[in-house]
């Protein structure tokens, strides 16, 4: 029973936004997930990770974390059933629990005034037109990139 709790990880990913900028833009991190019976099954939910980033150079980005929030969120038609019985008719409080539900979203601040956000500089190297390789400068990790088709979030 315990065991079905558990978190589902479905599709990792980032997503840059630099419209109508050649000096930086917004990266966020997307991880989707879900809890059996509780969430929908592949994207239940959303974490998000966002970050400013700038144009060192060419070959060169900064990142600077700004925020990590949840959202997103799609219950199960299991919990909707729970929460709001078909049957019976509804009532205003479980539509408006189903509402708040549907809309919430929490967030933190990974910045605060007066204090450098979590970030770094990353180098980057272009592999071919598809492909960009990331390695952070004085920490750990690198990180291949692959074009995608756009998504909407």
């Amino acid at each position: 029973m315990w065991l079905s709790l558990l978190p589902r990880w479905g599709q990792i990913f980032q997503k840059f936004e630099c419209r109508d900028q050649t000096d930086g833009g917004v990266v966020c991190n997307v991880v989707q997930w879900s809890i059996p019976s509780l969430l929908e099954e592949q994207e239940g939910a959303a974490l998000l990770v966002s970050a400013n980033f700038s144009v060192v150079s060419k070959r060169n980005i900064y990142l600077e974390f700004e925020e990590i929030s949840v959202q997103n969120i799609k219950i199960s038609e299991e919990l909707q059933a729970w929460i709001a019985p078909a049957v019976l008719p509804r009532s205003y409080l479980s539509l408006q629990i189903l509402q708040f539900l549907q809309t919430f979203k929490a967030a933190v601040p990974v910045s605060s005034p007066g204090r450098r956000s979590a970030g770094g500089l990353y180098y980057l190297s272009y592999l071919d037109n598809n492909m960009l390789l990331g390695r952070a400068v004085g920490g750990e990790g690198v990180f291949v990139f692959t074009k995608a088709q756009p998504f909407l979030l």
